[in-house]
């Protein structure tokens, strides 16, 4: 008699791979530079003072785009420490050549799965804040399933950042700003920074990209989320 088979569960993924086709310059970053400043996923807990070689404040960014406005987080802020994820290549090979370019030692990249990263690589308690800009909004509504803003993700935030800490998120479609204020009010260990169901102005510390510019002037709005937690 054949054991009993197990039921196969494949989680959704907030994401699809669209491999660009990388530039010379990105190739050769990510085979000179990832070695010093990349993280590779393994299942097991990272120990960040050791990854950075310092103590300091430690913000994590989720899906990067092409690295621009962390690297420029990083050369305005150098007293903090922060650890950017994104899934497609070209970005990472991006970010990489603007920590080449701006001398930059206080970035660190990993190319996985944010959730997984979050899940089995960082520490309970140990960041001061998580930024979520811009994430791919499945608009369609067969898809919203696929957006990475659902309670079980927003528990691992809160589980990740210290007492104190800021979750910070950012959209161009209101109705995923509102799906995201939806999604919080679930969760009485944060607070709503603007007041309870209002957005936030966009902070001095988060750079507008080339992207939101050009939305704007075609009269596209920008909903920005700022959340802290409970001690």
């Amino acid at each position: 008699m054949m054991p009993e088979e197990k039921p196969f569960y494949r989680r959704i993924r907030s994401f699809v791979r669209r491999e660009g086709r990388l530039t010379k310059g990105q190739q050769r970053a990510l085979e000179e530079l990832w070695p010093r400043f990349g993280v590779d996923f393994t299942p097991q807990l990272l120990d960040l003072d050791d990854l950075f070689g310092r103590q300091a404040p430690r913000i994590l960014e989720i899906g990067f785009g092409n690295g621009g406005a962390l690297a420029q987080l990083a050369q305005q802020h150098p007293e903090n420490d922060y650890f950017g994820i994104e899934v497609h290549r070209p970005g990472v090979g991006n970010l990489l050549l603007h920590v080449e370019q701006d001398q930059l030692s206080n970035v660190r990249v990993s190319q996985h799965d944010a959730v997984e990263v979050l899940e089995q690589q960082i520490p309970d308690n140990s960041l001061d804040a998580l930024y979520l800009l811009f994430p791919d909004p499945w608009h369609k509504k067969k898809h919203h399933k696929r957006r990475i803003v659902q309670s079980a993700f927003v528990e691992m935030v809160r589980a990740r950042l210290k007492s104190g800490g800021v979750f910070h998120m950012a959209t161009d479609w209101e109705d995923y700003a509102e799906h995201m204020q939806e999604v919080m009010r679930e969760f009485p260990g944060f607070d709503n920074t603007a007041g309870e169901g209002k957005f936030s102005p966009r902070p001095d510390y988060r750079p507008q990209t080339k992207f939101e510019q050009r939305g704007q002037k075609l009269g596209h709005g920008v909903w920005d989320l700022i959340y802290r937690k409970k001690g």
